[in-house]
């Protein structure tokens, strides 16, 4: 569980409920719009499902997922790892990786050690890497674009609930005491485009796009490594290159006392 997703969208929430709750009292019925509420999130969801294959589009719930379900794997725990791997290679001969790599967690060093065993030529390795790292940031950007989706499109169906409440309200004018109650309702829309945009879709699109980030940096540091285990270089080499990818407070202290 993403804790930081979860406290800030709590938090979100119960900062709007409690300027309603202290401002309304028992009027907070006030609030609550079912047909508002289906014009805007159904809209959202009708003109983003618009957009996208269907399949592409029923697959937002597992992207949802990633936002609040979320496993952080260390980056040094990485590092370490790949140059293990390049200690292993230096004492023993590259082809010894082919075994010491079967319990290796991320599939994407497999592949890459696995091409580098078979004495494939350093560019194509790259480049093939290369191209999966585009084809991982494509897809997680297609997820992404879908609650870019929800959280453009809401704000204007909110728009589009409130002008058909302002017709409505118009059109029984002959009832003035109708029309503070009308004007209200008129406006719950817009309040919850707003809300549903900036409380919901637009910082989960937000989130995805760090995740994406994070997890392009870890292939980086991947394909980095493998290069470096295929070219023979250093162990130490190889550690000193792939720490670059991590902030001078984690480089461990002999790197802060060279610094």
């Amino acid at each position: 569980m993403d804790l930081a997703t979860l406290i800030g969208a709590l938090l979100g929430m119960g900062l709007v409920g409690f300027a309603i709750v202290s401002g309304a009292g028992d009027k907070i019925g006030a609030f609550i719009s079912v047909s508002s509420a289906m014009i805007v999130v159904g809209g959202a969801i009708a003109s983003t499902m618009m957009v996208f294959p269907l399949k592409h589009f029923l697959g937002f719930g597992k992207v949802l997922k990633n936002a609040y379900f979320h496993k952080d794997e260390s980056i040094k725990d990485l590092i370490d790892d790949l140059v293990g791997y390049a200690e292993i290679a230096r004492r023993d001969g590259i082809l010894s990786l082919e075994n010491a790599t079967r319990d290796a967690r991320d599939p994407f060093i497999v592949k890459g050690i696995q091409m580098a065993v078979d004495g494939t030529d350093p560019d194509l390795i790259e480049q093939i890497m290369e191209s999966e790292l585009e084809a991982i940031s494509d897809r997680h950007n297609g997820g992404k674009a879908i609650f870019d989706g929800f959280g453009r499109y809401a704000p204007a169906f909110g728009m589009i609930g409130t002008l058909v409440g302002l017709v409505i309200m118009l059109m029984n004018m002959d009832d003035p005491s109708a029309i503070g109650p009308g004007m209200a309702v008129a406006l719950l829309t817009t309040l919850y485009g707003s809300m549903f945009a900036n409380m919901f879709a637009l910082p989960i699109a937000d989130k995805l796009g760090v995740r994406n980030e994070e997890e392009l940096m870890r292939k980086m540091i991947v394909l980095r490594g493998v290069m470096s285990i295929q070219s023979g270089d250093n162990p130490r080499i190889v550690e000193q290159k792939l720490k670059t990818f991590l902030p001078p407070s984690q480089r461990g202290e002999e790197d802060e006392n060279e610094e």
